[in-house]
Parts: structure tokens; C-alpha cells; sequence
């Protein structure tokens, strides 16, 4: 201890302590330090000590010793920091550092403190916070649950010790219109009182989590899947009765969906991802019914979700896997190529070619899907590209997911991919499913608008296999739609089938839209077909998706290339 400075007597010290208990119940999880500035002695945060190798809890001269730890970058300006401090210049502390740990890595932390004035004006005590930003609070602010760190560090445990788990997902429907008619401080109360009956009903039986929004998770290890589903049915039940916040009473509707952690070559986001797909199942289609995993794709493969992971993994690994086919798009009165869609697929040694429908749903619901979608289309011109070389006219379709849209930045990532690949935005056009019902209509309009204003097509796929498909074509600009092979595969059999092929394409004219028809397979068909509206057709009559390549050489050979021209 430097001599120029006294040693602190016990009272200051006793003082210090009480003070350090206070400021750590109010920072709650977030590591704090209180220096004596009278006698530079300081108590600082367990936590601290261990992640940074300090010497131990209380500390003399704390400044010097945490400049030792500072990366030389840095220490310029965390030296001229402390210094204002404690030369009287400043009486707050806001800075962003690197701190070296023990590995001798270092993680970046922000320090935040205020100087606390005596009676007499002076100085007397320097009291603060370290967040390190490798770590995040485990603790949700709102309920007091643990949070979604929480809730991937447990699974992750889970997997690393290979220990089997249900792991459910439940969630409050309609929660923006109790927000929208009550207020959010009404909206956050009923948050409050669901989580404290989740952890109520299995909080003994398992971890309970508030995950993000209206979402909360149990991770049971010793629930079987039965018990899981009557656990559900008694939070619907209890929930329908109704809920009385403020003397106002309401009715919860929920949605839940589950799965059983038995096979550990995975990880939690891929996790996630799948009980995010379960749960939107619950959501849109099964009216809040809980909704399992494997259950949910009709799949009963154990490896599902150790296949998931690996294909979830290829994103990171430069997309390695991932490629795709090209089904031709043919005008319907010169059956001349005028497109083709472009197809997603995937395929490893291990697993062979993957069908989309097994994973696309899935790595929707994941984060790292709309780095994918922008690879998809960064891939699918440049094929394009090589294809207008042989037919100038040439359109590119390329199939777009909600999840996609609903990212802020969707349209200018569109702009960019055309204006690095320097390719013509009206030769191309982006589809929609009739799912995007899930977005907000304002959000998609604006979309849709945006991009038809910028030269691109757009479509609408799937036309008629949902409630919303009128409703969207009569609130939203599209240049086609496409019609279903669905409502095509017995029109030369059934003329129910013609006459709702009709209907579709008298509606698509109405409000100024082309029409495409999926699904073509014989010249039967097209002959029917062609006496309609219909401006394009696709289908295996013409050509199933096949690789670009193949593609390319067809289009040289004279055009001799579909199907019932060979």
C-alpha cells in the first residue's frame, strides 16, 4: 500500500460494505464497484475479480490495478477518464473499454459511475457499474424469470450433457389488441400474472423461462410428453375462464408448441427454430391446440433435427450444400421460354438431397434466414444473367419468405443484389406466398409498392390454397398471380375445375394482373387451359426444375428442350 495514502479504519470500511450491499441489490444482476475516495480503497463485484484476475474483492489503488488489465488501445483514454474523477473535474464516468481476462483474451466492458458528494461538497465515495458484454443478464426485468439467455444456455447444457428434455413453448394470443384496447401497462400486467402462473403450475417440475413478447418455455426433464400436453390443457382452461387485471377482466387464448430433446447432434438456436415452427403451427393453423415437433411435419424421422442442424450450419459455411434448379416459365400461346423460377435445394453426402418442404418451413423461423434469401437471389441472377445472353426477354422468378419481408432493410437488400449484379430490375420477379398474411398488410403493401415502383415484378404464388388470397390480390398491386396445380390436375375431367379456373382468372383481370398457371402435365391440360385468360404456363410437360447447365444447353440446341417436343 502506497504510504502517501492511510490505511481505511474499520467504521469506513463497515460503512463501504453497507453501501456495496445497497448499490448491488439496485444493479441487480450487473457486477457493480464502490471506491473510498478518501482513502482510494475499493470493494468491487465477485464477478469482476474472477472474469479479470483481479487480486481480490477489496482493493487498494483499484484504478492502477484495472489499468494493468486495460488494452493498451484503450488506456489513454480510460487513464484520462479516471483521472477527471478524482482530480475533481468530473463528477460522472461513462467509457467504453477492452479489459484483458484471465485467458488472456480481453472482452469489451462499459463502466458507468457517479462521484457521491458529502455534506461538506466533497468527494467521498466513487460508486459504478461494469457491464461485461460477453455476458447478458439472465434475469427478465418484467417477470423476474429467467430469460431467453437463460433459456439457450440451459438447452445448450442439455445437449452438451446428452440429457433428454421436453421443451415446451407457450404464448398469450392477440396480446397487440389486449395492448391496443387496454394500454401497455395493463398488456405488461398480464405478462406478469401468466409467467407467475407458469412458474406456479411448473416451476416444480421444471425451468420456466420468458422468452421474448408473450412467450414463455418449460424445459422438463422429468415430464413425459403426455404430462406435458395435460399441463397445457389446464393453462387453456384456467386461461379461458379469464383473467380480472385492474377490474377489468379477460379471456386468454393460447398457443403452444413442444418437442422432445432426444437426439444431441444439434444446437439451440436449431432448437429454437423448430419450436418456433411448432408454435406458429398452434398459432395459424391448429386454433392454439398444442402442436408437437415432429408431429407438426408429418415426418417421423429421428434424425430430423440432427439433419436440421447441419443444414442450418451450411448458411455459416459459405452456403455449402445449398443450390438451386430452374423450372421454365413458357409464354402460353407461342410456348416459348420467357423465365423460369428458381428452386432451392440442398444436399450432403450423409443425407442425399433434402426435399425444401423439410426444411425451408423450418429455417424460416431462424435468424440467419434472410442471409440465405439474399444468397438465393444474389444466385439466382447471376444465372439470369447468363440466360439473357440467349433470351433477351428473360425473367427470373425467385421466391420470397414473410420472414423476409418483415426485415426493416428487405427492399434496399433487393436494390443492392441489382445494383452489384448490374441486372435489370424489370427482368425480375419476386413471389409471395399467400402465408404473407401473417405480416401486417401496411408492411406488405409498402413492400409490394416499393419494389413494383423500382421495375420488379411481383407475384403471388400459390394463388387460391388460402382464406386470404382474394383479399390480397384486392388490397395489394400484383403483376401476376399464380394459380395453384392444385385446381389443375383434373380439368380435363372435371369442368368444376374449369369453371374455378375461370373464376380465378376473371378475378386476376380485374384488378390488372397476368396469370400464370403451376402444374402443367399434359398437352390435354394446356388446351383447356389455353382458352382462359392464362399468359404463362410451368410444369413437368414443359420441364421439371433441372440445373442451369442443363438449362443453358437446352436453350443452344435449338430450343429442343421440352418435354413434348423431344
Amino acid at each position: 500500500m502506497d504510504e502517501n495514502i492511510e490505511k481505511i479504519p474499520e467504521n469506513r470500511k463497515m460503512k463501504l460494505d453497507s453501501l456495496f450491499e445497497a448499490l448491488t441489490i439496485v444493479a441487480e444482476e450487473i457486477p457493480v464497484y464502490l471506491c473510498d475516495m478518501r482513502y482510494d480503497y475499493s470493494r468491487w463485484s465477485w464477478e469482476l475479480v474472477e472474469d479479470f484476475d483481479m487480486p481480490g474483492e477489496y482493493m487498494y489503488h483499484a484504478g492502477v490495478r484495472c489499468m494493468e488489465r486495460i488494452h493498451p488501445d484503450d488506456k489513454d483514454v480510460y487513464g484520462r477518464k479516471l483521472a477527471e474523477i478524482f482530480n475533481g473535474d468530473s463528477i460522472t464516468h461513462d467509457i467504453q473499454f477492452r479489459a484483458r481476462r484471465k485467458d488472456g483474451l480481453y472482452n469489451v466492458c462499459t463502466c458507468r459511475g457517479m462521484v457521491i458528494i458529502d455534506d461538506e461538497g466533497k468527494a467521498e465515495y466513487f460508486a459504478g457499474l461494469i457491464r461485461n458484454h460477453s455476458k447478458q443478464s439472465h434475469i427478465d426485468d418484467l417477470t423476474g424469470m429467467k430469460n431467453q439467455y437463460a433459456f439457450f444456455e440451459d438447452i445448450n447444457d442439455l445437449i452438451s450433457m446428452e440429457k433428454k428434455a421436453r421443451i415446451l413453448v407457450v404464448g398469450i394470443g392477440r396480446l397487440t389488441e389486449i395492448n391496443e384496447l387496454y394500454g401497455y401497462r395493463f398488456g405488461n400486467q398480464v405478462i406478469q400474472m401468466f409467467g407467475r402462473y407458469i412458474m406456479d403450475k411448473a416451476g416444480k417440475r421444471g425451468g420456466t423461462y420468458r422468452l421474448d413478447g408473450s412467450k414463455f418455455a418449460v424445459i422438463a426433464e422429468t415430464l413425459s410428453v403426455e404430462e406435458i400436453k395435460k399441463l397445457y390443457k389446464s393453462f387453456r382452461v384456467h386461461f379461458r375462464e379469464g383473467l380480472a387485471v385492474d377490474n377489468t377482466f379477460v379471456v386468454l387464448e393460447l398457443n403452444a408448441g413442444l418437442l422432445s430433446l432426444e437426439d444431441f447432434d444439434t444446437d439451440e438456436p436449431t432448437i429454437y427454430a423448430c419450436l418456433n415452427f411448432a408454435y406458429d403451427e398452434s398459432k395459424v393453423s391448429r386454433h392454439g391446440s398444442l402442436v408437437e415437433f415432429h408431429d407438426a411435419l408429418n415426418h417421423d424421422d429421428r434424425q430430423k433435427i440432427a439433419k436440421l442442424h447441419v443444414i442450418r450450419n451450411s448458411i455459416t459455411r459459405g452456403y455449402k450444400g445449398f443450390y438451386l434448379l430452374y423450372q421454365p416459365v413458357v409464354d402460353a400461346d407461342t410456348e416459348q421460354l420467357i423465365g423460369a423460377e428458381a428452386l432451392l435445394r440442398w444436399k450432403n453426402e450423409e443425407y442425399g438431397v433434402v426435399p425444401p418442404d423439410s426444411f425451408i418451413p423450418v429455417l424460416e423461423k431462424d435468424p440467419q434466414f434472410p442471409e440465405l434469401g439474399a444468397w438465393i437471389l444474389r444466385t439466382a441472377i447471376e444465372g439470369a444473367k447468363r440466360m439473357r445472353e440467349l433470351v433477351p426477354d428473360f425473367v427470373i422468378n425467385v421466391n420470397l419468405s414473410y420472414a423476409q419481408l418483415e426485415q426493416a432493410n428487405f427492399t434496399d437488400m433487393v436494390w443492392d443484389v441489382l445494383k452489384e449484379s448490374d441486372y435489370p430490375a424489370d427482368h425480375l420477379c419476386l413471389e409471395i406466398t399467400e402465408r404473407c398474411r401473417l405480416l401486417d398488410m401496411d408492411l406488405l403493401r409498402n413492400v409490394v409498392v416499393n419494389l413494383r415502383a423500382g421495375g420488379v415484378k411481383v407475384a403471388l404464388d400459390d394463388f387460391g390454397t388460402g382464406f386470404s388470397s382474394i383479399g390480397l390480390v384486392k388490397n395489394l398491386p400484383f403483376d401476376t398471380i399464380k394459380i395453384d396445380r392444385s385446381f389443375v390436375q383434373k380439368i380435363e375431367d372435371d369442368d368444376k375445375e374449369r369453371r374455378l379456373v375461370n373464376n380465378f382468372t376473371e378475378a386476376a383481370g380485374t384488378f390488372g394482373a397476368k396469370v400464370c398457371v403451376e402444374g402443367i402435365e399434359t398437352s390435354g391440360m394446356r388446351d383447356i387451359l389455353r382458352k382462359y385468360e392464362i399468359q404463362s404456363f410451368q410444369g413437368y410437360y414443359y420441364s421439371k426444375p433441372i440445373e442451369l447447365e442443363q438449362l443453358i444447353e437446352s436453350i443452344k440446341k435449338d430450343d429442343k428442350f421440352f418435354a413434348h417436343r423431344a
